[in-house]
């Protein structure tokens, strides 16, 4: 049983390591929002420090993910999927999958700006599909300028000059479809200064 448990707190660090890297957080950002010290923070990624819940719990929250993930539990057999939203500047993501690398599912809740900026389209690896569940999406693509109604797809090759978010005044609701390279795009979105934040 002991040797069990060390194998699965031997797992955490790397995992730490890699969930930071994908977010591309800094050791220091990672302390802030944490309040765990950076030597703390380099320790456990090293696996030199042992992993204990009042550290995993922060660093769970943090990273958008559950406890279970964090340490890569054994699967139960219990198809059912227990994953928390993840928001980022206002938009928030709701995984649907959790099988690593493939195809992710998520739905996404996308509000209005206020005041409405400028879209900055964006060019990423990967291919994408939106469905639309809730409210009007607004599709920047290339040349074209679409509006989706609730019931309608879109999907499109995301090294194309893209944008979406809502058409109108309203939160939008979609289900979307996406390789890890698109995760990351819509993890990495920031604000721009004045501007539209870069979006998917």
């Amino acid at each position: 049983m002991e040797d069990d448990l060390d194998r699965t707190l031997g797992t955490v660090g790397p995992r730490l390591r890699a969930l930071r890297r994908q977010n591309e957080t800094t050791l220091a950002e990672l302390s802030a929002a944490t309040g765990i010290s950076v030597s703390t923070l380099s320790r456990l990624e090293s696996g030199t420090r042992r992993p204990t819940l009042e550290l995993l719990l922060p660093l769970a929250r943090a990273h958008g993910v559950t406890l279970d993930e964090l340490v890569d539990a054994p699967p139960t057999g219990d198809p059912r999927i227990h994953l928390r939203p993840v928001t980022r500047h206002g938009m928030t993501m709701l995984p649907l999958t959790r099988r690593p690398g493939g195809i992710q599912a998520y739905k996404l809740v996308i509000p209005p700006e206020n005041p409405p900026a400028e879209p900055v389209l964006q060019t990423h690896e990967g291919y994408e599909w939106a469905y639309v569940l809730n409210g009007r999406l607004r599709v920047l693509l290339g040349e074209h300028d679409l509006v989706l109604s609730p019931g309608e797809a879109a999907e499109f090759d995301t090294r194309l000059p893209h944008w979406f978010g809502p058409a109108d005044d309203e939160p939008v609701e979609i289900l979307s479809l996406f390789g890890k390279q698109g995760e990351r795009a819509h993890l990495r979105a920031r604000p721009r200064p004045g501007g539209a934040p870069a979006g998917p």
